[in-house]
């Protein structure tokens, strides 16, 4: 299965493992799912670094080396994404949120979230 981790949860698995659930860990380490990141995550987590979030504490650039040394896969965002999301209901207002499950719509991805308002858009998304 291919599955694009949300940003929160994507922070949690490079960091915070503790802080995923039973279910989601067992996603991850299945050598049968390919683990997706967007570049949509990587630009909110240098925006909010940069901001001085305390949720936002790693380095973006470290971050991506370690995803891709790691075996996940760079998932671009592509005028189609961009385009897409004026399809969306306005569910999330948050454009890096819609961003994602646009991507995860038109690449056919489950999107893995902890955002129940993620959650309500018509896109395979699992809960974790």
């Amino acid at each position: 299965m291919k599955l694009l981790l949300d940003t929160h949860v994507l922070l949690w698995a490079a960091g915070n493992p503790e802080k995923l659930s039973v279910e989601a860990r067992a996603l991850l380490n299945d050598p049968e799912n390919e683990l997706f990141f967007s570049a949509a995550s990587l630009w909110e987590i240098a925006i909010k670094h940069s901001l001085g979030r305390d949720d936002f504490q790693v380095n973006p650039r470290l971050l991506r080396r370690g995803l891709l040394d790691n075996g996940y896969s760079e998932l671009p965002i592509g005028s189609e994404h961009a385009v897409s999301i004026d399809s969306l209901p306005m569910i999330h207002k948050d454009p890096f949120d819609r961003m994602l499950v646009a991507q995860a719509i038109f690449e056919g991805i489950t999107l893995l979230t902890a955002d129940t308002l993620v959650a309500q858009y018509p896109v395979a998304v699992r809960m974790v």
